[in-house]
């Protein structure tokens, strides 16, 4: 019997806020799925002086069709699980934009 997690997606007056779970030192840039809520996002950069940050942000922002400026983090910027603003988003925008990498984000 397998569970499903959603992404843990919070709709604010300011966006919406999506955690995420860095695993950096990949062999490639890459979305894999979810994790205890996470999205799970795979770099190749290692964590130091902001680099790794940077390539989430790239890899979000490409992946999500948004610019990098409305891509805000919110916690964990020195953590392996972050939290980043999606400013302006909404969140039913953005559960069909991650359904390609989680499947259909049922409601929470």
């Amino acid at each position: 019997m397998s569970s499903y997690t959603p992404v843990s997606l919070i709709q604010t007056d300011e966006g919406v806020e999506m955690s995420i779970r860095a695993i950096a030192g990949a062999s490639r840039n890459e979305i894999t799925g979810i994790r205890d809520g996470s999205l799970v996002v795979r770099i190749t950069t290692a964590p130091e002086k902001g680099k790794a940050n940077q390539a989430i942000v790239d890899l979000l922002a490409r992946s999500l069709a948004m610019r990098k400026k409305d891509l805000r983090w919110i916690r964990g910027e020195r953590h392996r699980n972050k939290c980043i603003l999606l400013c302006e988003a909404e969140l039913d925008q953005v559960k069909k934009l991650l359904s390609r990498w989680t499947g259909p984000q049922k409601d929470q």
